[in-house]
């Protein structure tokens, strides 16, 4: 059993943007999502701060502890903590982690519930901490926990970024598979393309493994996606000196890797975030992406009646293409506007009550995709006769479709379902 003292250590915290902030003495507030606030870390300060982030890492916790210690302890005797932050784990790594502060007292640990996320973990643990360098270290010892004391000796020597590289002398990744190695400097030619001027500034930009300095990220909010928490400070910290330590990625020995398609995904979305800043959040708030999926979902069943209804008429019963094609794209916006009025805009046909507001909405809703089908028929024309051919009739009606589809949804939500009336 955890004695009652240990539990004090034990946290629960929402997720979202953080703010680091300088460590002036005092106690301060720091925001975080939905207005919490967290305190300030305490008026003592400490040289260094480890964020180790995990998610059933049970197996590796105890071994990494021990080795961090020990290396901590004879370069910085007392002037060190090492915060674990634990999404919860299934196989309550949390749990583990606090038994050990037992033994390890420089050891804190944090417990995230409702949250999820190796990047936010990180600031999540460092909005807490009391050092004035700031590091961060996988818990699955594929990251040498020896290194560790060459990046803290390039930070002492006037670096504001410390990064640990495998693409520099002295580093590597150990057993990597091809494919692996293909995906990895292919995520970093991505990242070079769309945002040069922050992932060029260091050899590794993928890496997990750094140190920095407190005053070089401390202001600004921080809302990392994804597990590629370097991004998030080249991005939007004060970083002008930059050193970079070799080490060889090591192969995991315990427990399963947490990297899926989904972590790529969530790299892309955050270089967009970073590349274009605000300008992102105005976009998405402009371009309502939600309905357009399911408008775009609606829509697919209205291919489906279009592409029937087309075959029957032109195929089977030999009508011409246009003539086929304007009935068919009839039959499909009847389709898509029930479907729509009834789940994609519900909450605008809820307030519009009624067969007169449903009668008016269909008829702005039928002029707006009578115009979009005047310019589908002509797409359609030029797609079949100057791009793909006579033999491909359905390739190029699937293709004007899918021109229109933007056209249609974004004049209908202007027109057809007033959203920007409904709060």
């Amino acid at each position: 059993m955890i004695p009652q003292s240990q539990l004090q250590k034990l946290e629960s915290c929402p997720s979202g943007p953080l703010q680091i902030l300088p460590l002036t003495g005092a106690a301060g507030l720091a925001p975080g999502e939905n207005g919490h606030s967290f305190k300030a870390p305490a008026p003592k300060t400490l040289t260094l701060s480890v964020a180790i982030p995990t998610y059933n890492e049970g197996k590796n916790i105890g071994p990494l502890i021990q080795r961090l210690t020990t290396l901590l302890d004879g370069a910085l005797p007392h002037d060190y903590e090492l915060i674990v932050v634990d999404d919860n784990s299934s196989d309550l790594t949390w749990q583990q982690a606090l038994a050990l502060t037992a033994t390890y007292p420089q050891l804190r640990v944090i417990r995230r519930r409702g949250a999820r996320g190796l990047s936010s973990a990180v600031i999540r643990g460092w909005q807490g901490a009391r050092g004035q360098i700031l590091a961060v270290i996988d818990a699955d010892l594929q990251h040498p926990p020896e290194v560790l004391i060459e990046l803290l000796g390039a930070i002492q020597q006037g670096a504001d970024l410390a990064v640990g590289s495998r693409h520099v002398e002295g580093g590597g990744v150990s057993e990597w598979s091809l494919a692996r190695r293909v995906l990895s400097r292919g995520a970093q030619t991505v990242g070079l393309l769309l945002l040069p001027r922050v992932v060029g500034r260091v050899s590794d930009p993928m890496s997990g493994y750094f140190m920095v300095r407190r005053s070089a990220i401390a202001g600004p909010l921080l809302n990392p996606k994804g597990y590629k928490i370097l991004l998030e400070v080249l991005g939007r910290g004060g970083i002008d000196t930059i050193a970079e330590v070799g080490y060889v990625f090591q192969e995991r020995q315990e427990g399963a890797s947490k990297v899926t398609w989904r972590q790529y995904i969530d790299y892309i979305h955050h270089l967009l975030r970073l590349r274009l800043g605000g300008r992102l959040g105005l976009l998405q708030q402009r371009f309502p992406t939600q309905r357009f999926v399911r408008f775009g979902l609606v829509g697919l069943s209205g291919v489906v009646v279009d592409m029937v209804i087309l075959y029957l008429l032109h195929s089977t019963l030999g009508l011409p293409l246009t003539r086929s094609k304007i009935f068919a794209a009839e039959v499909a916006i009847l389709n898509n506007f029930i479907w729509n009025d009834a789940w994609t805009f519900a909450d605008v046909s809820m307030l519009q009550k009624g067969w007169s507001a449903r009668l008016k909405r269909f008829f702005k809703f039928n002029l707006v995709c009578l115009a979009g089908l005047v310019l589908n028929v002509l797409l359609l024309n030029v797609l079949y006769n100057l791009v793909f051919g006579q033999r491909w009739a359905y390739a190029a009606n699937l293709m004007a479709i899918a021109i229109v589809t933007f056209w249609n949804f974004w004049l209908n939500l202007k027109l057809s379902w007033r959203v920007t009336q409904v709060k």
